[in-house]
């Protein structure tokens, strides 16, 4: 049986070396809490809360996620013993919602099993894959020149699929734009949620524009207006913000409010729920992409590990770390290489924390 001693909690800051804006805010900085676990061994395993400062993509802050970690997760995790880290998990589950808290708490569970079992955290969730096939995301840019030059950038990095944030007013000008002057490119725009639940008019124009899908046109919980919008479009739409419980999932399916389904770790509470989602996606044959928040090292590490599993058939936002970071959290940087990055063979997550670096970019600590 697994007990940890020893819970510590880090708020970290890193500068974008880019401006990130979406349709709801933009992005300069980025402060998440790093999430390390300490068994009797002194075996140690590292998490990421990578939960937006303000709420806007979800209800979750860096302030709520720092009270309900300090509050209600350590404590759990400091009285259960396990043996797996879903026994953890289901544990955890008793604190309702706060998915982005509860993600970095499982993703240390993982990261430290895997350590004691000696395994690559791939191997252990189940992944079969030696690389994983990333995509990018790009956000609202000033003008349609700076898109393009992102877009341009990107491509010549090897990237295998662009996307562009979308809102009202920066939507069928950029994209149309874009595609051409990168017409082979494969191509997908994130709204985020930002339109009208009776809008139709965006999406039937974006409809014949060769995209991938389009994601998230309308608010989480709107499942009947995705449906609807889904059966007049030729385009699959992918839900996001939309899927944060498996019971969620199922919803959307029943109503065919989709049929792409983005899956993240910190939306959905941490690795352990991911797979079982990743599971019931394959099962219904449902195609998956790995989207990402942003995450430090340590959350994209997470994320190459679930993208590696059989069921993520398309590009997944597991750009290298120099996409977002001068310098990562990670004593080695997360590379992608022609549009591909690795999968690491050794135990655990296989990218190791720079704790002098942290020291200096650690804001709290508990």
């Amino acid at each position: 049986m697994i007990r940890i001693q020893r819970v510590e909690l880090r708020r970290v800051r890193l500068p974008l070396v880019h401006e990130f804006r979406t349709s709801s805010h933009a992005k300069r900085e980025l402060e998440h809490i790093l999430v390390a676990f300490t068994d009797a061994d002194g075996v140690t395993g590292w998490g990421e809360i990578a939960s937006p400062s303000g709420p806007f993509y979800s209800a979750e802050t860096v302030e709520s996620c720092w009270a309900v970690a300090r509050d209600h997760l350590e404590p759990i995790v400091l009285r259960t013993e396990w043996e797996h880290p879903a026994e953890l998990a289901a544990a955890m589950a008793k604190v309702r919602g706060n998915q982005f808290a509860r993600a970095g708490f499982d993703m240390a569970a993982w990261a430290l099993w895997s350590l004691r079992e000696e395994v690559p955290l791939a191997k252990a969730l189940g992944g079969t894959r030696q690389r994983v096939e990333a995509g990018v995301s790009l956000g609202i840019e000033p003008s349609l020149d700076d898109l393009l030059a992102q877009v341009s950038l990107r491509v010549s990095e090897g990237y295998r699929r662009i996307k562009l944030k979308i809102a009202p007013g920066w939507d069928v000008v950029p994209v149309r734009a874009v595609r051409a002057a990168f017409p082979a490119i494969p191509l997908h725009v994130d709204a985020n949620g930002a339109y009208p639940a009776d809008e139709r008019d965006v999406f039937r124009r974006l409809d014949g524009e060769g995209l991938l899908m389009i994601e998230q046109p309308f608010a989480p919980r709107a499942f009947f207006a995705h449906a609807e919008l889904q059966e007049s479009l030729e385009t699959p739409i992918c839900l996001d913000e939309s899927i944060e419980e498996l019971d969620d999932l199922v919803t959307a399916m029943v109503l065919k409010a989709g049929r792409v389904l983005n899956l993240k770790v910190s939306r959905m509470g941490g690795l352990t729920p991911a797979v079982r989602a990743h599971d019931m996606a394959v099962a219904l044959g449902v195609p998956v992409w790995c989207g990402g928040m942003h995450e430090f090292g340590v959350g994209r590490a997470a994320n190459v590990a679930l993208s590696s599993l059989p069921g993520f058939t398309l590009p997944s936002d597991v750009s290298g770390s120099d996409k977002y970071y001068a310098r990562d959290v990670t004593t080695e940087p997360i590379v992608c290489d022609d549009g591909f990055v690795t999968v690491p063979e050794v135990s655990g997550m296989g990218w190791t924390p720079d704790m002098s670096f942290l020291e200096e970019c650690t804001i709290a600590r508990i």
